[in-house]
C-alpha cells in the first residue's frame, strides 16, 4: 500500500501526518497523532469504544478511512475541554459510578453528548436506543443511563434558572 500525506482538523487543530491510504481514522488518531481516547475494542464497529464526532456526527473510527476525513472536523473526547455539557456528563458519570474500567467511556460520552445536543430532555427509551451501539462490560448500563439522565436534568435546571 502506498503512503500518502494527509491533513485533518482534529479537535480544532490542523494535524498533518503520513499514513497508508487505507489507514483507518482510529489508527491515525492513536498511532500517528497520539490521541488515545478512542479505543481499539472490537475493530469491527460493534462496541462503540472508538466513537468520535466527524462533522458533529458520531462515527466509528475503526471503520472510517482517514482519507475520507480530510476537510472534515474530527472531535475526540480531548476536544471537549471546557464544554459545559460534556463537563456535566463527566461529572454525573463520576457521581453515578458510570465509569469503571474506562475503556468504553469516551465513546459513551460522545454518543450521550450528541443525544443531549439533539434532545436535551430525552426519555429513558431514547437514551437506551442512543447508547445501544456502545458496549460496556463493567457497569451493567444502569449507572450510565442514570448519569446521562442526571446530566440532562442538571442542564434543564440551569436553563430554567437562567430564564428566571
Amino acid at each position: 500500500m502506498k503512503s500518502t500525506r494527509f491533513s485533518l482538523l482534529v479537535n480544532d487543530r490542523k494535524r498533518e501526518f503520513v499514513a497508508e491510504s487505507d489507514a483507518t481514522l482510529l489508527t491515525v488518531l492513536r498511532d500517528s497523532l497520539g490521541i488515545t481516547s478512542p479505543k481499539r475494542g472490537c475493530n469491527q464497529g460493534v462496541c462503540g469504544s472508538c466513537t468520535v464526532l466527524v462533522n458533529d456526527r458520531p462515527q466509528r473510527a475503526c471503520l472510517t478511512l482517514a482519507a475520507t476525513c480530510q476537510d472534515k472536523r474530527v472531535t475526540t473526547i480531548e476536544g471537549f475541554a471546557g464544554d459545559s455539557l460534556m463537563t456535566a456528563l463527566q461529572d454525573q458519570f463520576q457521581r453515578c459510578g458510570a465509569v469503571q474500567c474506562g475503556f468504553c467511556t469516551s465513546g459513551v460520552l460522545i454518543s450521550a453528548y450528541k443525544l443531549l445536543c439533539e434532545s436535551p430532555e430525552p426519555t429513558v427509551k431514547e437514551v437506551k436506543a442512543n447508547l445501544s451501539g456502545n458496549i460496556c462490560r463493567c457497569t451493567g448500563y444502569q449507572k450510565i443511563l442514570d448519569g446521562v439522565l442526571k446530566a440532562a436534568e442538571e442542564r434543564r435546571s440551569e436553563r430554567e434558572s437562567e430564564r428566571d
